[in-house]
């Protein structure tokens, strides 16, 4: 090996990424187990998903509560227990409420599995809603809600989702105080009820886990059916956007600073030109290097950072452009945006800068493929999106082949600026 002479520079779009495949089981009950080991870290990833985000709810922010409360209380051990046994083995137990799922994740160490499952299925299986957890609850996200509301970008973000999708709507609707009180605690427990059911649910485990696995997680949610036998009704809920498209608001008369925000509708990734477009927004604004970048905060200096991204919601989507500006400059902001929207549409993107942006999503990719939490993560994403591998390697061909003569023709097609609503919040 001559050390004198550097090895050979491999672009990422050379590589042959290759999804690494899962394991499937069920459990007695028929819940669906989904695994991807690695022996690397004594570490473990283990998440329960079930169908019970804002889309389901029939009351205003209960997905959200109904989630965050199932951990603060059973009929045998208190928040405060549940907490520190928890913390005792070094673990974490999160929850998170989106607008189609709602999750429980636990990690931690492989050898405290065992001694976590029963914990774990306490807060799954027999959650009882106390009633002073709940009053607290409130009391917090209502103090939050008041603090946020005083931010321009907060503001900003709630009203182009309203604009966009409607009051109504689970992608445009709120949260509001009313709805904060308004919350019961028999409510939340008939949406636990209905939605955090057996033959709702899906298990994700990913990392170093224990021989008996499979039969650890049966012991604890296989053996029985329980919550009942409900099943999810498919809502049709078409959206409303408002019928104007350009808006001011001023939120504080003092304000030195604006949350820019420009939007527009677009199909969902089931649509074929939404592959397309992750390249397309990715030149606009979806990476450091790119377009808004390059002329609003290195040119302009109109703001620290501006991007563009699309909605990965699963009924609609939409493509938005966000950034924070001064005050006197949110007006030039987005006239620089239009221009590069138009520019996008009048010229075809150079060769250079294409093949730069392919190199940076492949090797975004590459480095979302690291390891088995990062695996199991791209692999739920195709499962609850009744997706399969072929998606996933037709993205990463797209990537690599499509040309500047069909992202023109996207931008032609959706880059119209007339298209886009538009919100100044100060």
């Amino acid at each position: 090996m001559n050390r004198t002479i550097a090895p050979p520079i491999k672009d990422a779009v050379d590589f042959d990424i290759k999804l690494k495949p899962y394991e499937q089981f069920k459990l007695d009950n028929g819940i669906p187990v989904y695994v991807m080991k690695s022996d690397e870290q004594e570490t473990l990833q283990l998440e329960l998903v079930f169908p019970a985000g804002s889309w389901y709810e029939s009351e205003s922010l209960e997905a959200a509560a109904t989630n965050f409360l199932m951990k603060n209380g059973t009929s045998t051990h208190t928040a405060q227990e549940i907490n520190e046994s928890v913390d005792y083995h070094g673990a974490y137990l999160n929850r998170n409420a989106y607008h189609e799922n709602a999750t429980y994740t636990l990690h931690c160490l492989t050898k405290h599995t065992e001694v976590l499952l029963p914990i774990l299925q306490e807060v799954i299986l027999d959650p009882i809603f106390p009633e002073e957890e709940l009053s607290l609850y409130k009391q917090n996200q209502k103090q939050k809600l008041a603090v946020n509301l005083l931010k321009c970008d907060f503001v900003g973000n709630r009203f182009i989702d309203k604009y966009l999708f409607g009051d109504f709507h689970p992608y445009g609707r709120v949260s509001t105080m009313m709805a904060y009180d308004a919350l019961q605690t028999e409510g939340l427990k008939a949406f636990y009820k209905k939605h955090y059911t057996y033959n709702n649910c899906k298990i994700f485990v990913a990392g170093n886990q224990p021989a008996n696995m499979i039969a650890l997680l049966n012991k604890y949610f296989g053996s029985t059916p329980w919550n009942g036998e409900a099943h999810l009704v498919k809502l049709d809920l078409p959206i409303q956007p408002a019928e104007e498209k350009k808006f001011r608001i001023f939120n504080d008369e003092n304000g030195v600073q604006g949350a820019v925000r420009i939007a527009r509708h677009f199909p969902n990734r089931y649509h074929p030109d939404f592959p397309k477009m992750l390249v397309l927004n990715t030149i606009f604004g979806g990476y450091f290097g790119s377009r808004l970048m390059s002329n609003i905060r290195e040119e302009k200096g109109y703001t620290y950072g501006i991007y563009s991204q699309l909605y990965n919601f699963r009924q609609t989507s939409a493509l938005n452009i966000q950034t924070e500006a001064g005050r006197d400059v949110c007006e030039a902001t987005i006239g620089e945006v239009y221009k590069e929207l138009v520019r996008l549409q009048e010229e075809p993107v150079p060769k250079e800068e294409l093949d730069l942006v392919r190199n940076y999503m492949i090797g975004s990719i590459l480095g979302d493929l690291d390891g088995a939490f990062q695996l199991i993560q791209r692999w739920k994403n195709l499962i609850l999106n009744d997706l399969d591998e072929n998606y996933f390697y037709n993205n990463i061909q797209t990537i690599k082949t499509i040309t500047a003569e069909e992202l023109q023709h996207l931008a032609k097609q959706y880059f119209t600026p007339g298209d886009f609503y538009e919100l100044v919040v100060i």
